[in-house]
C-alpha cells in the first residue's frame, strides 16, 4: 500500500465486468486501479509484476481459472483478495464457512463498498496468517469430492504453463523432481513422483517402475524380454522398463492373464 492509495488489480475475462468494476471502483476515494487482466495466465504476470494490494478475481474464467491463479501464485504470496462469482450456491458456502470475501455478479455499489472496506482492514493487518490458513482451506473445500487432478501448473523463469493432464502421455521423476512428458515436449516440475501419483485417476494413469507413471490408453505393446522382464512399448514409440514388483498390477489394469 503506497501512501493512502489502495492499488487494485481486476481479474475478469469479460469486458463489460472489467469496465463495470472499474466504474463502482471509481467512487472510493483511496482506490487506485493498477491494472487489468481478461485471463489468468496474465493475472499472475501481473500480481507478481505490480504486487497490487488487492485483487478482485473471477472465479470462472477459461484456461487458468481463479482457484488456478491462487495455485500458481501461493496462498500465502496473494493480496488481499476478493472472489467474483455467479451465483454457486457451493462457492458461497465455502466462502463463508472460511471467512473469505466474494461478490456475486451482477455486483452492487452497497456491496463492493463493504468488500473494499474489508480488503482495506486485511492490507493494514500485520499477521496474515488467518487469511492465508482461510485461502489454502478454501482450495481444499472447493475441489469436487473425490476430484482428481485435471491439470498441472508448471512455473519456469519468466513464465507459467498449464499443462491438461489429458495430454500427458508419461512421467518420469528423478529425486524431487518429475518430467510430464507430452506429445509436444517435456515439462519439468518440483514434484515427488509419489505426490503427483495420489492425485491422478487411478483408471488412467498406473505405476509400471518406482520412477515411472503412464497413461494406460497408451500403451501398445507389452514386450517380454529372455529374463522375464517386460518393456512397455507407448503408442508414440517410447520404450520403458516395467518393475517385476509392479507387472501384476499393470496386467490386472489392461486385464491380462498369464
Amino acid at each position: 500500500m503506497t501512501g493512502q492509495f489502495l492499488h487494485v488489480l481486476i481479474v475478469d475475462d469479460e469486458p463489460l465486468a472489467r469496465k463495470g468494476l472499474r466504474k463502482l471502483l471509481s467512487k472510493e476515494r483511496d482506490v487506485s486501479i493498477a491494472g487489468e487482466s481478461s485471463d489468468g495466465i496474465e493475472a499472475v504476470d501481473q500480481i507478481q509484476e505490480k504486487k497490487p494490494d488487492i485483487v478482485f478475481l473471477d472465479i470462472q474464467m477459461p484456461g487458468l481459472d481463479g482457484f488456478g491463479v491462487i495455485d500458481a501464485i501461493g496462498a500465502k504470496k496473494m493480496p488481499a483478495t476478493v472472489f467474483v462469482t455467479a451465483y454457486d450456491l457451493h462457492a458461497m458456502r465455502a466462502f463463508d464457512v472460511h471467512a473469505i470475501d466474494y461478490l456475486l455478479k451482477p455486483i452492487k455499489a452497497d456491496r463492493l463498498a463493504i468488500a473494499v472496506d474489508r480488503a482495506r482492514k486485511i492490507v493494514r493487518e500485520t499477521d496474515r496468517t488467518g487469511l492465508d490458513r482461510n485461502i489454502a482451506a478454501l482450495l481444499r473445500d472447493m475441489k469436487p469430492p473425490g476430484g482428481k487432478l485435471e491439470r498441472i501448473i508448471v512455473r519456469s523463469i519468466g513464465k507459467i504453463e498449464i499443462v491438461p493432464v489429458a495430454d500427458i502421455d508419461w512421467i518420469s521423476a528423478e529425486g524431487d523432481y518429475v518430467e510430464l512428458h507430452t506429445a509436444r515436449k517435456k515439462h519439468l516440475l518440483r514434484e515427488k513422483i509419489s505426490s503427483l501419483e495420489a492425485q491422478l485417476d487411478a483408471s488412467q494413469f498406473i505405476r509400471i517402475h518406482r520412477s515411472t507413471i503412464i497413461r494406460i490408453q497408451r500403451i501398445r505393446e507389452l514386450r517380454p524380454l529372455v529374463n522375464g522382464d517386460h518393456i512397455v512399448i507407448l503408442e508414440s514409440g517410447q520404450q520403458l522398463a516395467l518393475s517385476r514388483t509392479m507387472r501384476e498390477q499393470v496386467f490386472a489394469a489392461l486385464q491380462l492373464r498369464r
